[in-house]
């Protein structure tokens, strides 16, 4: 049995440090002990949230139920031909996996550097950067189902992914916990993307590598991201809003400056930085809560703040962006 530990404070596991405490509280290393969490909780009629890395989500107050740290770690591959299938256990460290993918030249995932977090979060996020998605490298992951306790495979499809969204957002949200995630990545003939203009402008004239391709993103993410152990954050707070063609015509008409990226035939992206900085949220800060000044899609704890403070912050750029544009922001992060 795991040992369960009550009335924890959470703020050394959140990015953001926000104050709140757990009920009760237990890091499992195992699937067996994740296992007797979960019955504990079971025989308590406790809530479950399960916690990785802690640096995507809000803690809005302190937390009834049981708060589950997953530490679950193990990395196993296997080649297939010109890929390799590659399996991570949940509690690893996102970044970790990819300079690992790095130095062994296993490529698809190169853009995807410095994002914060472990890998379990990795799909109900599907988290995304410079061009390349969690979904374009995923294959399978696994799993608890929270009111059963079986465990479950879902492949890609399965999964429903979308924009920052999947299945474990929507029909899964608060029913299973993640305990592996299983990739194909290239082995050989690498499919190198640098669609992004910020990776064009020094990669553009230069023999591509999956290291220089990590690298570039590393340095660029150094100089527009601040480091939560200066500043708390969690990163991006709110997603690009999409729109469709109308829409876009409509608002290019009225600001002609506004960055927009194509995504098909039907639907543009828009850049929700762009959006908050004109409206004159780029570090707008006080003594506690505030917007950071190389990235305003990142709202930064500056000391003391409660996840209220975050909260109230982030509603009232929503509602200018709102007043502004006419357009919805929708929350990156998960609000607990």
């Amino acid at each position: 049995m795991p040992t369960i530990l009550e009335k924890v404070s959470l703020q050394p596991y959140n990015s953001l440090a926000l104050p709140a405490v757990a009920e009760f509280f237990c890091a499992v290393q195992t699937s067996a002990e994740l296992l007797a969490a979960l019955e504990f909780a079971r025989s308590r009629d406790l809530p479950v949230i399960p916690l990785g890395g802690g640096s995507n989500i809000v803690l809005a107050g302190d937390i009834t139920g049981l708060v589950l740290r997953i530490d679950i770690k193990a990395v196993s591959h296997r080649v297939l031909g010109e890929l390799v299938e590659v399996t991570f256990a949940a509690g690893e460290n996102w970044h970790d996996f990819v300079l690992w993918a790095v130095k062994n030249n296993f490529g698809g995932i190169e853009n995807l550097s410095l994002i914060p977090g472990n890998v379990g979060a990795a799909p109900i996020q599907n988290i995304g950067a410079y061009g390349v998605e969690l979904k374009d490298i995923f294959h399978s992951c696994r799993g608890v189902m929270l009111d059963s306790l079986n465990e479950f495979e879902l492949t890609k499809s399965e999964c429903e992914f979308d924009y920052r969204s999947s299945i474990f957002k929507s029909k899964f949200k608060n029913k299973i916990i993640i305990t592996s995630v299983q990739f194909i990545l290239t082995k050989s003939r690498h499919n190198f993307n640098i669609n992004y203009n910020d990776l064009k402008i020094n990669l553009v004239n230069t023999e591509l590598t999956i290291k220089k391709i990590s690298d570039e993103v590393i340095r660029i993410r150094k100089s527009k991201l601040p480091d939560p152990k200066s500043f708390g954050n969690c990163g991006s707070f709110f997603k690009n809003p999409i729109v469709n063609i109308s829409r876009y015509k409509s608002l290019i008409d009225k600001f002609p400056k506004i960055p927009c990226h194509k995504i098909n035939k039907s639907n543009y992206k828009i850049s929700a930085a762009w959006l908050i900085d004109q409206s004159g949220f780029k570090n707008k800060k006080d003594k506690k809560v505030g917007v950071y000044v190389n990235q305003p899609l990142v709202i930064i704890n500056h000391g003391n703040a409660s996840g209220r403070d975050l909260l109230n912050l982030a509603n009232n750029i929503k509602e200018t962006i709102y007043s502004n544009f006419e357009i919805e922001l929708e929350e990156e992060v998960l609000i607990i």
